[in-house]
């Protein structure tokens, strides 16, 4: 069946779907970490004729271990590979262990580690770890489709129009499967005037396309609409700001011609991604090396100003030293922000957050101090080392504003297609602090999606620059 009316199968079988990719990814990480040992120690008895390996040879395994955990993390290895080439991750999946080996190789050069030289050991396991790695994840993949052709591990879509396009991408994805896109109905342009599309159920017009896809957690929007429907075509992209949904536009044959250089292979299907996210592929790769690499140096160079602090908000007024906030983070879901404490404990009433204003007596004099120099903050190199926060990128705001914001200032909920930051470019162009007024969440917003279209590691260090210069202080900061 390519729809199910009952909205509570719908959250079991999502429930399902996300317990299986993250049993796949774990299956994963596990996979990879044994790869890394056990060939260590395969290509050592190649190599020397035993198994008794000197200590210098148990420690660069360990430190494999350790390269790999970080390395196979930030380059997103354990992403689902949905809809993704088995020949593009082999490459992929090659090019990452290099990165490990390499820093393994010039741990021991630098280091001037004795005993670890051997150039055809190293040979043998850098072989052996991409084959064996290699091996282990076409066998996740034949897994994951005998999953996915059997209803679980599903990402749920959407279909506009009901022309030859939009039935041959419903066949198409009913009969692949393995890609675990499940459509569950479409929808008609205005005009009313287009025909059923058969076997897939009605869901209305353009203007019930909205509240469905937020209300059902749609995970794919494709629209199969003549080029020439512009307006539809604007008109749903428009009424989508506020969702993270993935848009895909599958062109007739004549917009393949003239947007040929836009086109993917998506379940075997042409499509034009109209709104993806702006970090994605290298640049995902880059910018989780730099969150991961400056994230820990950071933190070890602040631990001393840290413990400063958490003394001084202990000393300032009775509570927790840390407490944790809400806040939407990447493709929107809700993450838990780490922060010092900066206030006297108070009660909120349900569903209200009341932003900080100039003179609010909740403030402690240590909290307004470290609020203004936004030393409250650093907590959050902790989220950055969790995965959850990058250190650049546009500030989470209170999932109570995001509710309110994203039906009043255009494209508001676009900052969610990439990691919140712990600064960013509308923070040091001096919007930081309150925003009482629609006129300046747009500002900060316009900022943010400045940033996103224009990103690149050199902007990223820029960022972190002016932070450092004129970034920490801020008369806006209450």
């Amino acid at each position: 069946m390519l729809f199910s009316p009952i909205r509570a199968e719908y959250a079991v079988e999502r429930a399902q779907s996300n317990k299986f990719s993250a049993l796949f990814g774990l299956m994963l990480r596990i996979f990879d970490v044994s790869v890394v040992v056990v060939v260590g120690m395969v290509a050592y008895w190649l190599r020397f004729d035993t198994f008794d390996m000197p200590m210098e040879f148990q420690q660069a395994i360990a430190r494999g271990v350790l390269f790999t955990m970080l390395s196979m993390g930030t380059f997103s290895m354990y992403r689902s590979w949905r809809g993704i080439g088995a020949v593009g991750e082999a490459f992929k999946l090659t090019g990452v262990w290099t990165v490990v080996f390499v820093l393994g190789v010039l741990y021991v050069a630098l280091l001037k580690v004795q005993g670890v030289t051997s150039r055809l050991w190293w040979g043998y396991w850098f072989v052996g770890t991409v084959l064996a790695s290699g091996a282990g994840r076409l066998i996740c993949r034949q897994a994951a489709a005998w999953v996915r052709e059997r209803g679980l591990d599903v990402r749920t879509a959407v279909v506009i129009g009901s022309n030859a396009d939009a039935a041959h991408i419903v066949r198409t994805l009913e009969r692949q499967r393995w890609a675990g896109i499940e459509v569950r109905g479409w929808f008609s342009t205005a005009d009313g005037l287009q025909p059923a599309l058969a076997g897939v159920p009605h869901l209305g017009d353009l203007a019930a396309l909205a509240p469905y896809v937020e209300s059902q957690h749609i995970s794919q929007v494709w629209i199969a609409l003549p080029v020439s429907e512009q307006a539809a075509i604007d008109r749903i992209i428009t009424d989508l700001d506020h969702s993270t949904a993935d848009i895909k536009f599958v062109p007739d044959l004549f917009g393949l011609q003239l947007l040929n250089h836009s086109v993917e292979q998506m379940a075997g299907l042409p499509v034009i991604n109209l709104r993806a996210s702006p970090l994605d592929g290298e640049a995902r790769m880059v910018k989780g090396l730099e969150d991961r690499v400056l994230g820990a140096l950071i933190l070890m160079l602040i631990a001393p100003l840290l413990a400063l602090i958490a003394i001084g908000v202990k000393l300032s007024s009775p509570g927790p030293v840390l407490f944790k906030q809400k806040r939407h983070g990447l493709d929107g879901k809700t993450i838990k922000v780490w922060k010092f404490r900066s206030m006297r404990l108070h009660d909120e009433h349900a569903g209200q957050v009341t932003q900080a204003t100039k003179g609010d007596p909740r403030i402690t004099a240590f909290g307004k101090f470290l609020r203004r120099t936004s030393l409250d903050e650093l907590p959050q190199f902790i989220n950055v080392l969790q995965g959850k926060m990058s250190i650049v990128g546009p500030r989470p705001h209170a999932v109570e504003h995001n509710h309110h914001y994203k039906v009043i200032v255009q494209n508001y909920m676009q900052r969610h297609r990439v990691k919140p930051g712990i600064t960013g470019w509308a923070q040091v162009n001096g919007l930081r602090g309150e925003t009482d007024t629609v006129d300046k969440m747009a500002a900060r917003v316009e900022y943010d999606l400045h940033y996103m279209q224009n990103w690149s590691l050199l902007l990223d260090l820029r960022i972190i620059a002016m932070t450092v210069v004129r970034g920490f202080v801020g008369k806006a900061a209450y």
